[in-house]
């Protein structure tokens, strides 16, 4: 295997290490947030999150299973953790290939992330409304929620790929 391979394959584990503790973080945050708006909202968009609805889709299409009440919400919370942990291997074979995708240090592939994931792919998917009927608050929100998973993954990426 070449280097430059070597080089990648070690950026993919380092990024989907960091991208499962940026996920961690990303939860530890909207928690934290939710305690601490007055309003008492934490910024969800439905009554049912996207990972939920996600969960559920990919359950019902691919497995032939409908997801029973009890059952959403663990599938709900597997679903951030495998698309944090594949969006930090990815960010991590950019970093390798591309050393500007960690601009910010991890917060400017945060904030790509929700633009493209939260604000156009998710409304896509039907999983939520349309971006412009939730007020600012929301989208500040969910902005704050992925540049605190971009800034944790890329500090564990660095800190994973330095060990190896």
């Amino acid at each position: 295997m070449s280097r430059k391979m070597k080089r990648i394959w070690k950026g993919v584990a380092a990024g989907a290490a960091g991208g499962l503790a940026g996920a961690w973080a990303m939860n530890q945050f909207q928690a934290l947030w939710s305690q601490t708006v007055s309003s008492g909202g934490s910024g969800n968009r439905a009554d049912e999150s996207a990972t939920i609805k996600a969960a559920r889709t990919l359950s019902e299409k691919v497995l032939g299973h409908c997801l029973g009440e009890r059952e959403k919400k663990a599938a709900g919370a597997a679903m951030h953790y495998v698309f944090g942990t594949a969006n930090g291997a990815l960010y991590g074979a950019l970093a390798a290939l591309a050393p500007k995708t960690r601009a910010g240090a991890g917060t400017a592939f945060g904030a790509g992330l929700f633009l493209v994931a939260d604000e156009l792919m998710v409304p896509l998917l039907g999983w939520s409304k349309p971006p412009q009927k939730y007020p600012l608050s929301s989208h500040a929100y969910g902005l704050a929620s992925h540049l605190v998973y971009g800034a944790a993954a890329d500090e564990v990426r660095g800190l994973v790929l330095r060990a190896l």
